[in-house]
């Protein structure tokens, strides 16, 4: 069975990888300076790697499902946790949170942008430091921390050591967040994941497999609008 994927190219890039999207797309990463040849002949070594990525039961097509209809006595996921939705009567630009998601009625027709723009910005206060907390035990250095809008991965290390996160990530646990920033992170010293890349994001998530499970069961969660 001949294997579909797509070559990025990068001048800067020293080392080759190949990533599984979470939407089952194959890419490889490259120096400029790869051959064709080179690449094929990898990609066909790490076939058996590939297919079971692909068939990994967290990597889904699209399209996703549909987002839930905005109405009192629903619920919204925040750091592992369901919170019930209330839609109030009341003058204010933007949703609160007291333990359950307050929503001025005026806002409803925009309901889905309003809570995407309150989750990204929590993700910025919540996650952002942190990255900074870890980078700061690992003992590495990156360019830039962002929150990015990427609905096929949690997380991604550029050559230019930048780290973004996928906002969506805010819903999820905190120690899952951990789990990705630390992953994220530890690209900066192993580019690939070996054994040695795993044995240094378990010596700083203790929950690694633990998060890795229920990223596994409840990824496809976090991608709801709602």
């Amino acid at each position: 069975m001949e294997l579909v994927y797509t070559i990025k190219r990068s001048p800067n890039r020293k080392k080759l990888t190949i990533t599984v999207e979470r939407d089952r797309s194959v890419v490889v990463h490259a120096p400029e300076s790869t051959s064709e040849e080179k690449i094929q002949a990898i990609i066909e070594s790490k076939r058996k790697w590939i297919y079971e990525k692909t068939k990994h039961a967290q990597k889904y097509a699209l399209p996703h499902p549909p987002g839930k209809e905005l109405v009192n006595g629903e619920s919204a996921l925040y750091l592992g946790r369901q919170y019930q939705i209330e839609v109030v009567q009341n003058n204010s630009e933007e949703i609160r949170f007291e333990q359950r998601f307050l929503i001025p009625a005026r806002l409803s027709a925009e309901r889905k942008q309003v809570l995407r723009n309150w989750y990204m910005d929590k993700a910025r206060e919540k996650i952002l430091p942190r990255t900074k907390k870890f980078a700061n035990d690992l003992g590495v250095a990156f360019t830039n921390a962002k929150i990015v809008d990427n609905r096929y991965r949690w997380g991604s290390c550029t050559i230019k050591d930048n780290i973004n996160f996928n906002w969506r990530l805010i819903k999820a646990p905190m120690y899952v967040v951990d789990y990705v920033i630390i992953h994220e992170l530890t690209h900066l010293l192993e580019a690939n994941h070996t054994p040695r890349f795993w044995n240094i994001v378990r010596a700083q998530s203790s929950k690694m497999d633990k998060a890795k499970q229920w990223l596994l069961e409840n990824g496809q969660i976090l991608e709801e609008d709602i």
